[in-house]
């Protein structure tokens, strides 16, 4: 099965629970290279450039580095657990979670920079904007790290809900789905919660921020689009089975994968 969201960049790069990651060619599906990790991959890639750079985690417990042309590896870090989720990347810094309840920082040359204990492990891949990293983990936590003190700036502390869902980031919001079957919103800043959101199922699917608005899938077999600012709804629309992929947003379409084996595309309506 691949569960894990593809990279597009001049070819395709995808991972599989067979635990080989696939690039192949965007126009032909021609297979360009395998590479063949210790334990599968469900979690996206993600890269570096100047040289091209693919990175991917795996639970196999490795974050590896691979050339982007040849699929050869070029270092793998340990971890102590499974990593789930996808590397983040700026700034020449390489910032990842793992089932080790670490999140691990690393320069691009697979040296550790900083490991800092988040309390849990860490299922979801962080976020990170002007030097630090947002991330929840399955303790009812998120957090925001100092990138540049490698400190923990403020925790966001909530009952029963266990962060599976990666979070979005704007100018001053963080949004991230947990399983308590809500939407959480917190200030930026200070860690503080905004609004929540109260879907009808465990929101795993990580939220995606368009403008003014925020789309997310839920376990509750619904897609959701709410007001970033309010959390106000301003449309659902129910497709039955679960919603537990994120969306993808582009050319006036929200997209997703739903787990009755469709894709869906949503867009305005005709004449408007």
């Amino acid at each position: 099965s691949i569960d894990a969201t593809p990279l597009v960049l001049d070819a395709v790069y995808v991972g599989s629970s067979d635990g080989n990651l696939y690039s192949f060619n965007t126009i032909t599906g021609k297979t360009n290279w395998t590479f063949q990790a210790e334990d599968k991959i469900l979690g996206a890639a993600n890269f570096v450039s100047e040289p091209l750079r693919i990175l991917v985690g795996s639970y196999d417990s490795k974050m590896y580095c691979l050339d982007a042309a040849t699929g050869t590896s070029l270092w793998s870090f340990a971890t102590g657990n499974y990593i789930n989720g996808a590397p983040a990347v700026a700034a020449g810094k390489i910032v990842f979670g793992g089932c080790d309840g670490h999140l691990h920082v690393l320069d691009t040359t697979g040296k550790s920079l900083a490991d800092i204990d988040a309390g849990a492990y860490i299922p979801g891949s962080p976020a990170i904007a002007d030097n630090r990293a947002y991330v929840g983990h399955f303790g009812n936590e998120v957090l925001c790290v100092d990138l540049g003190t490698d400190t923990i700036v403020w925790r966001a502390k909530e009952k029963n809900a266990p962060f599976f869902s990666s979070p979005a980031v704007t100018t001053n919001r963080v949004l991230i789905g947990a399983r308590d079957k809500q939407l959480h919103c917190y200030n930026r800043v200070t860690g503080q919660t905004c609004w929540t959101f109260t879907a009808q199922g465990d929101v795993d699917s990580a939220p995606v921020v368009c403008g003014d608005k925020v789309a997310f899938g839920s376990d509750d077999g619904r897609l959701y689009l709410v007001r970033v600012v309010t959390g106000k709804l301003v449309w659902s629309y129910e497709i039955g089975k679960p919603l537990n992929a994120s969306p993808a947003i582009a050319n006036g379409l929200v997209v997703i994968a739903g787990d009755d084996g469709t894709v869906y595309a949503f867009g305005a309506k005709e004449g408007r």
